[in-house]
């Protein structure tokens, strides 16, 4: 059996903030929207080709990570997709939007053009409030 890994490109992109029961949490490291990426933990490459009841759960999680951008981020939309024409490993954007944001009203995908980026201090907050809203389970590596 294969380990289970993310795949390279997702860790270039994001910030690895910990985990959920079954997705790994990853932010992207473009500030300018908190743009969430989970990765659950399974070989499958679709979310559709999850049985039930891990699908439920990957979706129960993410629907977690929303309530988070709207709840905690004061975000009054989220953007939610399972896309993977890059990155073929199964993975969930949960993006929060609002008028006023950098690409508003269009896609992030091709339109996000503004860029800022995470300190340290902005990650850590970060990584508390998701433990704390959420249950994040902070795990310690060198590839954030």
């Amino acid at each position: 059996m294969e380990e289970f890994q993310i795949h390279q490109r997702l860790l270039d992109d994001c910030h690895r903030l910990g985990r959920l029961p079954i997705c790994h949490v990853l932010l992207h490291r473009n500030a300018a929207l908190p743009w969430f990426i989970l990765v659950p933990e399974t070989m499958a490459t679709d979310l559709l080709d999850l049985s039930a009841g891990p699908r439920d759960r990957v979706m129960a999680e993410a629907a977690a990570v929303s309530a988070f951008v709207k709840d905690d981020l004061g975000y009054p939309k989220v953007n939610f997709g399972a896309i993977g024409n890059l990155v073929p490993q199964l993975h969930l954007h949960v993006i929060g939007r609002r008028p006023e944001d950098a690409c508003w009203p269009a896609p992030v995908w091709g339109h996000l053009e503004a860029t800022s980026a995470y300190d340290e201090q902005a990650l850590n907050r970060m990584i508390g409030r998701l433990e704390t809203a959420c249950g994040l389970a902070v795990v310690k590596d060198d590839t954030g």
